[in-house]
């Protein structure tokens, strides 16, 4: 453990924090973000020992660090990253999977784009309504129905085709996070038996278990059946989402193409929500 790099870690995260983010009124105030205060007060500890910990004077136990990770409301990304510096290892050990502000905007901002978001199990955690109107996510009544992973290798999608290339590339991407998620997330249970399972159900995705491909691309591209019998295809880029271990998909077409003229179609004569959370599959 360095006292002094996690200190500086507290600080910055405190500095950084404004004051609406957590709860308390904004007001007219003369530092940058909480104060030493607010932060013992949310945290449940003086202000005292928030600038000990801060100048790298005490050590902070498990607790202390949970306690300051949920009172400045950080990520999960942070939370491990306190976690690591203060010696401990996370405290559950699971697959975190609450949208938080940055992956919101990113739907509500690309309304004309299909686009899911994921947690790092390849779980949807939300979806928005020109995702939908693709019209190939079935619903099957399986635990794990909303799983990327689990629709390709075990119940795929018949409203989804790829070339055999671009279905190798897609692969390979998933048997990669998913064996990252299990090394990050040791104790989540629901992933173990997401895993256990599939390599039970699916041959291919066992071999690929025990002898991965490389990643040679994080794009690939697919046709989608729509359900009045038209076709598009897109190409799906996977973008991070720093800070709660999240990722987005977004399916675009190719400008002033036949395809991004379709799409359009699609999206203008789909109805409902914007955005949809999905709920968490898998047993437990």
């Amino acid at each position: 453990m360095d006292r002094h790099e996690f200190g500086v870690a507290v600080r910055q995260l405190r500095e950084s924090t404004t004051p609406a983010t957590v709860g308390l009124p904004v007001g007219r105030r003369r530092v940058q973000g909480l104060r030493r205060e607010e932060l013992g007060d949310l945290a449940g500890m003086s202000a005292d020992y928030v600038r000990r910990l801060e100048q790298g004077r005490s050590h902070p136990s498990a607790g202390v660090v949970q306690a300051i990770a949920r009172a400045l409301r950080v990520g999960r990304a942070e939370y491990e990253r306190l976690c690591a510096l203060a010696g401990y290892a996370a405290a559950d050990g699971r697959v975190p999977n609450e949208i938080g502000p940055g992956a919101m905007r990113l739907l509500e901002r690309f309304t004309d784009t299909p686009m899911f978001v994921s947690d790092a199990a390849m779980n949807l955690v939300a979806v928005n309504n020109a995702f939908l109107a693709l019209g190939h996510w079935d619903r099957t009544g399986d635990p794990w129905e909303w799983n990327v992973a689990w629709r390709t290798f075990c119940d795929p999608f018949r409203g989804f085709r790829q070339s055999a290339a671009e279905a190798t590339d897609h692969e390979a991407v998933l048997v990669a996070r998913l064996r990252s998620a299990v090394l990050r997330y040791p104790a989540d249970a629901s992933l173990a038996a997401l895993v256990d399972e599939m390599r039970s159900r699916s041959g291919l995705f066992d071999t690929l278990w025990r002898t991965p491909r490389p990643v040679v691309a994080y794009e690939s591209s697919a046709a989608f059946v729509h359900p009045d019998g038209g076709v598009v295809t897109l190409v799906g880029s996977l973008l991070t989402i720093p800070g709660d271990d999240l990722s987005a998909l977004m399916l675009t077409a190719a400008p002033r193409s036949v395809d991004a003229a379709r799409l359009a179609e699609i999206v203008d004569d789909a109805g409902g929500p914007g955005i949809v959370r999905v709920g968490q599959p898998g047993p437990g």
